[in-house]
């Protein structure tokens, strides 16, 4: 099945089986046979305000499941021996990895790394476009809490590849996080050596078609990275007060007022060049599906929309009565590789920025990446299978919350 086809699947009604048995599969971890080194001084507010904590828990996650881990690549000015570190959330330390077979970085990297085992084992087919969606969210954390640059397309080679992928492995690589003021990654990062004595189960089929769509994908960046300049520093409180608002809250709150909703849309739209359209759907007495253009906000459609994006978005009802949802709209029918990567690591990486501003407005927020058969432009009356919801915000006004500017 190609990537294109996949993606398909993934959009349709088709709803997933019955959990799979390996769904207690941890994300990678580093063993436990030492204590690890603690995070060097200058990376460590950076990590802690970013990734730290039980299951990652400033970066939001499809069903909490969180599939991605942070692996460190060190070097000259980064504080640490040079070489290869699993970072451990729960605990904010570094493992050594093993060395590295290329020449090691200048500075210091966060490398992103999915493995799809514990959301393919829930999602089934529907899960390797919310690991997408998931890497995007640290992106932006990491970004937010003071990183220096990023990429989302790291080029092939660039990137230390695991000989395997399965759980402890680290991941598949899609995203890499300049984490000093300075810093070069070379021509090739080089690859980890395998543990010795250490042999992956057989997979499940599921798990095994969602790692090889995902390894297809990570090798499908242009021969240059695309690295952009970090602007988006974020207040330490808003990254530490970020949270999914349960459903039951959003579906009490209320449409926020017009320039909060504009603040939200702006955090997405500035978050990363080259991504998907935004697009703003608000509920309330007036409901509207919105799009901005160079004179503001313009309106494109009247009437319950909020309650169409509820079937969409895997039947979630709440969806129909909460206040406003942002949307990312793109990812075609039949878009390649890059195309598809790109789309879902830049609409997890503009709403990661998009929740972060709510959070900061007081608005309760909660990411919503499951869409099936959400055809956005042939709704409207357009060309069929050419804009496509990718991600949501849901957002609003908590209940009783006096913030109106």
């Amino acid at each position: 099945m190609t990537v294109a086809a996949a993606l398909d699947l993934a959009r349709s009604p088709l709803l997933p089986g019955p959990d799979l048995p390996c769904r207690p599969v941890a994300v990678p971890r580093p063993r436990r046979d030492a204590d690890g080194r603690p995070v060097p001084a200058g990376l460590d507010s950076l990590l802690r305000y970013s990734v730290a904590g039980g299951r990652l828990r400033p970066a939001a996650s499809a069903g909490a499941l969180h599939p991605v881990s942070v692996r460190l690549l060190a070097g000259t000015g980064a504080g640490l021996p040079a070489g290869h570190y699993a970072y451990e959330p729960d605990t904010h330390r570094l493992h050594p990895v093993g060395p590295l077979t290329g020449p090691p970085p200048h500075g210091a990297f966060a490398v992103l790394g999915v493995a799809p085992e514990r959301t393919v084992a829930h999602y089934r087919h529907r899960a390797w476009p919310l690991t997408l969606l998931d890497t995007g969210h640290p992106v932006a954390a990491l970004v937010a809490a003071g990183a220096y640059g990023y990429c989302l397309d790291p080029a092939p080679g660039t990137l230390p590849r695991p000989a395997r992928t399965g759980p402890g492995s680290g991941g598949i690589p899609l995203a890499a996080v300049r984490l000093t003021p300075e810093g070069h990654l070379g021509d090739r990062a080089g690859a980890v050596a395998p543990p010795s004595g250490e042999r992956a189960p057989a997979p499940h089929p599921d798990i095994a078609d969602a790692r090889r769509i995902l390894r297809l994908l990570a090798s499908s960046g242009p021969p240059a990275g695309t690295w952009y300049t970090a602007h988006r520093r974020a207040a330490r409180d808003d990254i530490a007060a970020r949270r999914s608002a349960p459903p039951d809250v959003l579906a009490a709150a209320g449409p926020p007022p017009d320039a909060l909703a504009r603040r939200v849309l702006a955090a997405a739209r500035s978050a990363a060049p080259g991504g998907p359209d935004w697009w703003l759907a608000v509920g309330g007495p007036r409901p509207a599906l919105l799009t901005h253009d160079a004179d503001g906000l313009r309106t494109e459609a009247t009437g319950p929309v909020l309650d169409t994006l509820a079937r969409w978005a895997a039947g979630q009802a709440w969806i129909a009565r909460t206040g406003a949802v942002l949307l990312a709209v793109g990812c075609p029918t039949g878009a390649g590789p890059a195309r598809i990567r790109s789309d879902h690591l830049r609409a997890g990486y503009g709403i990661g920025h998009a929740h972060l501003a709510a959070t900061a407005l007081g608005l309760p927020a909660r990411p919503v990446g499951a869409w099936q058969r959400a055809d956005l432009g042939a709704a409207l009356g357009g060309p069929a299978g050419q804009r496509w919801i990718v991600h949501g915000l849901a957002f609003g006004t908590a209940p009783g919350s006096r913030r109106a500017t």
